[in-house]
């Protein structure tokens, strides 16, 4: 093959692994000995359109009374609109969220970690502001919601200067939030 060809091959390859795919959204119940039974949901990898409805039919699958209602949060950001909207249904189905030790909560994943009722982070949070890609807020729009960072997190108990901070701190730059942060900020 030359070279010419192969280098071609392997752009090509690298443009298709770099296009954004939807989270891994997983909603599965279990059988906590003391407890009795948990739905537990695990949100994975980049947000984007999609994940929410994703979200959604996990939940409509697994109908019933739960003693516990866990988010396990490992994920790089995406869209902060859908990452919003999937936080709204959290908070409204009574999750908790948690991070646990080997996950990574960064990005737009810091509203689906404010929707949890209770808190537990083991592992890592970054802040950062949003990227805005092509038609962000349209999506916001069209979901008929406001695309407003910061009335979000008030609505989730979360200290307002979080929303000041998130939008201080350029896209490309990330923030790891220490244990003082998270307690200031009302995220632990």
């Amino acid at each position: 093959m030359s070279r010419i060809l192969a280098r071609s091959l392997l752009l090509a390859i690298g443009a298709l692994c770099s296009t954004a795919a939807l989270a891994r959204v997983e909603v599965e119940a279990a059988e906590q000995k003391p407890l009795g039974p948990i739905l537990i949901a695990k949100i994975s990898e980049e947000i984007a359109p999609g994940d929410y409805e994703a979200l959604f039919k996990g939940l409509q699958a697994n109908p019933g009374k739960y003693a516990r209602k866990v988010v396990l949060l490992d994920s790089i950001g995406g869209s902060a609109a859908e990452a919003m909207r999937m936080g709204r249904l959290l908070r409204e189905t009574g999750f908790e969220a948690l991070v646990p030790s080997t996950g990574v909560c960064q990005g737009s994943c810091i509203y689906l970690l404010a929707a949890g009722h209770k808190r537990t982070v083991r592992g890592h949070v970054g802040l950062h502001r949003p990227h805005f890609p092509a038609g962000e807020s349209a999506q916001a729009r069209r979901a008929g919601m406001p695309y407003d960072p910061a009335g979000y997190l008030r609505a989730m108990g979360v200290a307002p200067a979080l929303a000041a901070d998130m939008q201080a701190i350029e896209p490309q730059r990330m923030k790891v939030l220490t244990a003082d942060d998270l307690k200031r900020y009302r995220l632990d």
